[in-house]
């Protein structure tokens, strides 16, 4: 790997990519996968069918463009959404990644800046290297916490021309109060400071959770992206879209590829919304498993974080790496999040949870039972 480092950086590179490594996780051959956040439900045998039926029609015409408006899934999309949303308001990409990346390129680059408040997804800063955004890591509390005040007073002073809010916040998997996306939002005035609510696991939150699409009415400045890898089990077809003022659209149609969305994406990602109950049957299972999660372990002595999303992150760990490897050893692989004492699991089937569960007891057990 540092041979390779090495051969990289005597290319030409950009200097605020220089020493930067690429985006991943761990992907290792191993019976069951917990440690990247997917759905591992898989998508339903009748959603499946509908799936292919589309991309099978698609295919006839697949020797012409898509409609690069991709005028039939915005509104579908809005239609999911509700609130009030219109296909203007929709706009989506490959992957909720990209919206963002796309955002960054509208309101980014050169002499702007990107804040975002760590440990969150750890994306956000390649993105905001990847437009020659500069990126300021704002400071949580404690015990990981957002407050309204904090935020907005980091806005005040730090006056960032771009801020990422992660809600399910990634890794922590807490959300985050609408008080602090108004306080964000209302802080940011001076520096008409664009602010992004990454929503991509709201629909794994608790009932009665609201949205920041809420919000949207009367701010021009306020976006909020969604994507289908988690809830739809869509990881594989990368579709994330996200909902703001048609004029936020408009500038996003200044930076996107042409065609941008295929003609496959866009029939995939239709299919699944056209079938979405027996997805969200599968959301509602995966809930109960992250809750029985936080259930068994507290029970075992640890420290669970309140979640609303589809995965877990727990502290109270001595010896997290070598908990890490018992559980691979295991067969169980979960994500060293790099937070010392703590790891994040996904909330898999009841099959997939209950191996992870019986796998970490009896790796506590053994620990508990070695000498001081």
């Amino acid at each position: 790997m540092t041979d390779q480092l090495e051969r990289l950086n005597r290319l030409p590179l950009r200097t605020n990519l220089r020493g930067l490594s690429p985006y991943g996780a761990p992907q290792l051959d191993v019976p069951i996968l917990l440690n990247v956040n997917e759905n591992t439900h898989g998508v339903p045998a009748d959603v499946r069918a509908a799936i292919t039926a589309a991309v099978t029609e698609a295919a006839a015409g697949l020797n012409r463009y898509p409609d690069r408006e991709f005028t039939e899934l915005r509104e579908a999309l809005a239609e999911y959404l509700g609130h009030g949303l219109g296909a203007d308001n929709l706009w989506a990409a490959n992957g909720s990644n990209e919206v963002l990346q796309q955002i960054l390129q509208a309101f980014g680059g050169p002499g702007r800046s990107l804040l975002s408040f760590p440990p969150t997804y750890s994306m956000y800063p390649l993105l905001a290297s990847g437009t020659d955004t500069a990126y300021i890591a704002g400071k949580r509390a404690d015990d990981y916490g957002l407050s309204a005040e904090s935020a907005a007073s980091q806005v005040r002073a730090l006056e960032p021309s771009i801020v990422f809010l992660c809600s399910p916040n990634n890794p922590t998997g807490t959300g985050l109060g609408l008080d602090v996306v108004e306080a964000v939002y209302e802080a940011g005035e001076a520096s008409q400071a664009v602010v992004v609510v990454d929503e991509a696991y709201h629909e794994f939150a608790h009932d009665g959770t609201p949205s920041a699409l809420t919000l949207l009415p009367g701010r021009e400045r306020l976006i909020v992206s969604r994507t289908m890898s988690k809830a739809f089990a869509l990881a594989g077809a990368r579709v994330g879209y996200m909902a703001a003022a048609p004029e936020v659209t408009d500038a996003l149609r200044l930076v996107r590829l042409p065609y941008h969305l295929s003609a496959v994406t866009q029939a995939t990602a239709l299919a699944a919304l056209q079938h979405r109950e027996a997805l969200m049957a599968d959301v509602q299972d995966i809930k109960r498993q992250r809750d029985r999660i936080v259930s068994e372990l507290t029970r075992m002595g640890l420290r669970p974080a309140a979640s609303d999303s589809n995965y877990v992150f727990f502290g109270g760990l001595e010896k997290p790496h070598e908990v890490w490897q018992g559980l691979l050893d295991a067969g169980v692989l979960v994500r060293d999040v790099g937070i010392a004492g703590h790891l994040r699991v996904t909330a898999g089937t009841e099959t997939e949870t209950t191996a992870f569960l019986e796998a970490l007891e009896t790796i506590l057990a053994r620990q508990a039972a070695l000498p001081a």
